[in-house]
């Protein structure tokens, strides 16, 4: 699958690890093997997405796979969604550190042949990704201007990431597949509890988000009750979710000098069709 220039859109060609385009734009691998496409001018800050640690947290956390049934879920309804697709071209929009992506390369049948990018606006994320696969295309850049050519995909995946309806649908083919996840009102429930006096309820509607370019075609929930046996593994989860930002250094070091924490799973899982 091709990408596009971020500077003048017209397609880049690769030679080697080089990436240029008709005008003379041109861009080289980075050393770890991924395309940077994130100009300097669309940065919001210097070093925009999640920053190192929370990425080496995420990371460790989820290599113990406590997430692993959700991410067979997301696998499964990938597959479904491509099950008339023999070369499909699939995005993984705010791929993280690549636990989900190169999961969903794993899983994917010999029937598809698949080209796959996973794209992170944080450099630190795209470069442990890297680490994951070599044959994924990984990407640093924005899902508010996603470096693809018009209709190309055949699956978009938005994985806890905030909905861009307009920019996830431009690079979609008409009848294309978002697959899309969001937190549930009880994840992470009894965390919440211990950081918050009062915890809120979200009321985020993605169907209606969405409704512009796509329709829902199938919705279901992942929900378990999974068990972290030592402060270590508290300290780990906390340090990968936002809500550790919002804490003092005497609230963490509180929750985290438990050496147990029972918690909830609960994940939405929705899979949309580009209209």
């Amino acid at each position: 699958m091709q990408l596009t220039c971020p500077v003048c859109k017209s397609l880049l060609n690769k030679q080697d690890r080089n990436l240029r385009c008709e005008n003379n734009h041109s861009f080289d691998a980075a050393r770890q093997g991924y395309w940077n496409l994130l100009l300097a001018h669309k940065k919001r800050s210097k070093d925009p997405g999640d920053n190192a640690e929370m990425v080496q947290a995420r990371r460790q956390f989820l290599d113990q796979g406590y997430y692993q049934p959700l991410s067979d879920s997301i696998n499964r309804l990938a597959t479904e969604a491509l099950a008339d697709t023999k070369q499909a071209n699939i995005l993984d929009m705010g791929c993280g550190e690549g636990y989900y992506t190169s999961r969903l390369f794993d899983a994917l049948p010999d029937s598809i042949e698949p080209s796959l990018l996973g794209l992170d606006i944080s450099k630190h994320a795209v470069k442990a990704a890297c680490q994951r696969s070599k044959e994924i295309t990984w990407l640093v850049a924005s899902g508010a201007d996603i470096p693809l050519p018009e209709h190309s995909l055949d699956l978009q995946l938005v994985l806890f990431s905030r909905l861009m309806p307009e920019a996830f649908a431009k690079p979609m083919k008409p009848g294309a597949s978002l697959l899309i996840a969001w937190p549930g009102e009880n994840h992470l429930i009894e965390l919440r509890r211990l950081i918050y006096k009062e915890i809120r309820e979200s009321h985020f509607d993605p169907v209606q988000t969405l409704s512009e370019h796509f329709q829902l075609q199938q919705q279901e929930t992942v929900s378990y009750d999974f068990s972290l046996e030592s402060s270590e593994q508290i300290s780990t989860l906390l340090a990968m979710t936002p809500h550790s930002q919002r804490l003092s250094s005497e609230a963490k070091a509180e929750i985290c000098q438990q050496e147990k924490l029972e918690l909830t799973l609960d994940v939405n899982l929705g899979l949309f069709t580009r209209i």
